[in-house]
């Protein structure tokens, strides 16, 4: 049970960078999106709680 709220909540903060990087973040460069995309999807929650502080506190 435990397991599935975790999985579950880690698709809901991937799905939430990549889609943010790829639709909202226009001046960042074809390598940071990657970049970006790549640890969502490896990293989920840690990258969802990185990216809010980096990019979107600025």
């Amino acid at each position: 049970m435990i397991g599935t709220i975790w999985w579950i909540l880690g698709l809901v903060c991937a799905a939430w960078v990549i889609i943010d990087v790829l639709t909202a973040q226009k001046k960042m460069s074809s390598g940071q999106k990657a970049l970006w995309v790549i640890l969502a999807i490896v990293l989920s929650i840690l990258t969802a709680i990185i990216y809010y502080f980096v990019v979107k506190k600025k």
